[in-house]
């Protein structure tokens, strides 16, 4: 794709699932990647498989200062922040009415404050130099809601709106934000849920048109799409990769 050679992307959750493949893809096409995950030798061993251009990172996305500190090592090791891929998320698979206020706050800690935390890392930089390509990986959870799944969707759907958000407020700095929403994908979060409600993952691959689940990179190719130049006009918009099972 082009405009990726040589750019510096930061991509969370990058030690496993959809995180590692998109820093892979993106290493694959030549990018400089920080692989950022709490599981710092995971992210160690998903720079190790890209390459010498890559370097792994320890972060905490619920620590604005752990945050702060990796963006500032990767740059000091890669260069400027060009790309910035959110992937990392958590979720506990209950109905709401069984959850907790507890399991609330990290669910929205992670998976929506996480994305906001390291956008608002990067931003000065990337409006400095009139540059940059965010893309946000959501869910498409957050676009029609899940059962056993409510406060994710909320915090899912809530990326979207705050991408939008960012989108319109950066445009005029040349800054592009957009919205990646996997449907049900092989990862290890997906593991996790059907091995917890095996009823609930069968349907799930059921209600998917094609009858399978995504691959981690198939999710990887369309966030490497909308950071590449080939989407150079694109910029606020929701692209779901899901196999067909949301036609919204």
């Amino acid at each position: 794709m082009r405009g990726l050679e040589g750019k510096v992307a930061f991509v969370t959750g990058a030690a496993s699932g959809i995180g590692r493949a998109t820093a892979v893809r993106l290493g694959e096409e030549r990018a400089r990647v920080a692989a950022a995950d709490l599981n710092a030798d995971g992210a160690a061993a998903t720079a190790s498989a890209i390459g010498p251009e890559a370097v792994g990172l320890g972060l905490d996305i619920t620590d604005l200062s752990s945050v702060q500190a990796a963006v500032a090592e990767a740059e000091r090791l890669l260069g400027p922040i060009e790309i910035l891929v959110n992937c990392a998320g958590w979720d506990r698979v209950e109905p709401f009415l069984d959850s907790s206020e507890e399991t609330w706050d990290r669910i929205i800690d992670v998976n929506l404050k996480g994305v906001i935390r390291c956008t608002r890392s990067v931003l000065d930089g990337m409006i400095s130099r009139r540059s940059g390509r965010i893309v946000n990986v959501s869910s498409d959870a957050g676009r029609v809601g899940s059962s056993g799944e409510v406060v994710y969707s909320g915090a899912k759907a809530g990326i979207i709106g705050f991408s939008k958000g960012v989108a319109r407020e950066t445009a005029r700095h040349g800054l592009r934000v957009n919205v990646v929403c996997p449907g049900p994908t092989d990862t290890p979060l997906m593991a996790a849920t059907s091995e917890a409600n095996p009823r609930l993952g069968e349907a799930l691959v059921k209600a998917i048109p094609f009858r399978r689940l995504a691959k981690p990179e198939e999710i990887a190719a369309a966030i490497a799409f909308l950071a590449s130049d080939d989407a150079s006009f694109i910029t606020g918009q929701t692209l779901s990769v899901s196999g067909g099972l949301t036609m919204v």
